[in-house]
C-alpha cells in the first residue's frame, strides 16, 4: 500500500515545497471553532448551498447583499421565516432566486437551533466533533440540514476551518490509481468509511491535518501547467 510520504514526494516534485505549503488550507483551533457564532455558520452553510453548480464568483460578489438579504443570518430569527417570507425572497432581486436554496436556509436555521438546544452552540457541536470519524459529521450534516450533501457539507466545513478531507476528482483518482480503494463511490457510507479509515492511517503516519493531506493527495497527482 502506498505510503503517504510518497504521496507528498510526489507533490514536491510536481509544485516545491513553498507553493505546497502555500497551498495548504487553514484549519481552525477548536476554541477558534467555539468562539465563532452560529450565524457565522449558518452564513458559510448557505454561501456553500448557492455556489454549488453555480458560478463561485458571481456568489463571492454578490454576498453582501445576501448578508443583507437574509439578516446576518441570524438562525432564530431565520428559523421562522413563513412561506410568504419565501415567495417575497423569490423577488428580491440581490440575490440568487432559486426556491429550495433559499428554503434551505431555513431549513439549516432550524437545524443549527435544534442543535443549540443539546449542545449549547452549534459552534460546540462542531468544534467536538473528532476528526477522526469526520464523515459520520459528514452524514449528520445531510440527513439534518438543507442541500448539505455531496461535496457541499465537507466544503462547509473547509470554509469554517473545521479539519476535514475532501473528495475531490483527484483525491478520488489518487485513491484508485494507487489501489487504497477497489471502487469508490462518494455516496457509499461504506466507501467513505473505508476512506476514513485511510485518511486516519496516513494522519498517524505524517501529523498532517486531514485538510492537508487531501490537498498534498489532490498536488500529488496533477503537475503544475
Amino acid at each position: 500500500m502506498v505510503s503517504f510520504q510518497t504521496l507528498y514526494e510526489a507533490a514536491l516534485r510536481n509544485w516545491g515545497e513553498e507553493k505546497v505549503q502555500a497551498l495548504l488550507p487553514d484549519v481552525s483551533t477548536g476554541d477558534e471553532l467555539r468562539a465563532t457564532g452560529d450565524d457565522r455558520y449558518l452564513s458559510a452553510m448557505a454561501r456553500c448551498v448557492f455556489r454549488a453548480g453555480f458560478s463561485w464568483k458571481v456568489i463571492a460578489k454578490k454576498w453582501p447583499d445576501f448578508e443583507t438579504v437574509f439578516g446576518g443570518f441570524t438562525p432564530l430569527a431565520l428559523a421562522n421565516y413563513s412561506d410568504e417570507r419565501i415567495d417575497t425572497l423569490m423577488g428580491d432581486t440581490r440575490i440568487v432566486r432559486h426556491r429550495t436554496k433559499i428554503q434551505s436556509v431555513r431549513d439549516n436555521a432550524l437545524f443549527i437551533c435544534d442543535i443549540q438546544h443539546s449542545h449549547g452552540s452549534f459552534a460546540n457541536y462542531i468544534a467536538d466533533w473528532p476528526e477522526e470519524s469526520i464523515v459520520e459529521l459528514w452524514f449528520a450534516l445531510k440527513k439534518r440540514g438543507g442541500r448539505l450533501g455531496g461535496n457541499t457539507g465537507p466544503g462547509f466545513l473547509r470554509l469554517m476551518g473545521k479539519d476535514t478531507f475532501m473528495l475531490s476528482k483527484d483525491v478520488c483518482a489518487v485513491l484508485l490509481n494507487h489501489q487504497l480503494m477497489d471502487s469508490l463511490s462518494p455516496n457509499s457510507k461504506r466507501d467513505l468509511l473505508k476512506v476514513q479509515a485511510i485518511f486516519n492511517r496516513f494522519q498517524q503516519d505524517s501529523a498532517y491535518p486531514l485538510s492537508h493531506i487531501s490537498r498534498i493527495m489532490a498536488l500529488s497527482l496533477q503537475p503544475p501547467s
